[in-house]
């Protein structure tokens, strides 16, 4: 059998970019998560990582969504504060907040991610590291958002299902034939 060249072509699957993000996103919860405890600063990083197996891919994603958090976090608890019924930030589970904070800004400042997969993966971080009841308030309170923030107007149109539509009731479906 005669060797046969083969070039090398990496190809980048959407999978692969899933598995890349859902890996940062849960390495942002943590970290978010241990700075609420430990009064760290992560916007030094470096440390983490030192102690963290990552590609650089999973580093510069969960970093764009740690430092845009701390950034945004002013607004971004006020957003809460305000869609969160009879909830403060305080009573919050800390896991619950911080799975919030990243969403939200995922939601607002990520436009390449629409509010379909920011609100999945949300849920998805819920349902590892917190309560059937976490999953279910935050997903409530990512909906008030969603359906009420105008900044997220056209997130919300790319979400809802396709319309069908349906004769009105002054539309006749009766096929009326005068030759009868």
């Amino acid at each position: 059998m005669g060797s046969s060249t083969v070039s090398s072509v990496t190809i980048v699957k959407k999978s692969d970019i899933h598995r890349t993000r859902r890996s940062a996103r849960q390495l942002a919860l943590q970290i978010l998560f241990q700075d609420e405890f430990q009064q760290t600063n992560p916007g030094s990083l470096s440390e983490f990582w030192e102690q963290q197996e990552a590609s650089v891919e999973v580093q510069t994603f969960t970093t764009q969504i740690v430092e845009g958090v701390l950034a945004h976090q002013e607004e971004l608890d006020q957003l809460i504060n305000t869609y969160a019924k009879e909830w403060s930030l305080s009573r919050m589970p800390v896991v619950d907040r911080n799975i919030l904070r990243c969403a939200l800004f995922e939601l607002l400042w990520l436009a390449d991610v629409p509010a379909k997969v920011a609100i999945n993966e949300a849920l998805e971080l819920a349902k590892r590291f917190a309560d059937e009841e976490s999953k279910r308030f935050i997903n409530g309170v990512l909906d008030r958002i969603i359906q009420k923030d105008p900044r997220l107007e056209g997130k919300r149109v790319n979400m809802a299902p396709p319309q069908v539509s349906k004769p009105s009731d002054d539309q006749s479906t009766t096929i009326h034939n005068p030759e009868i």
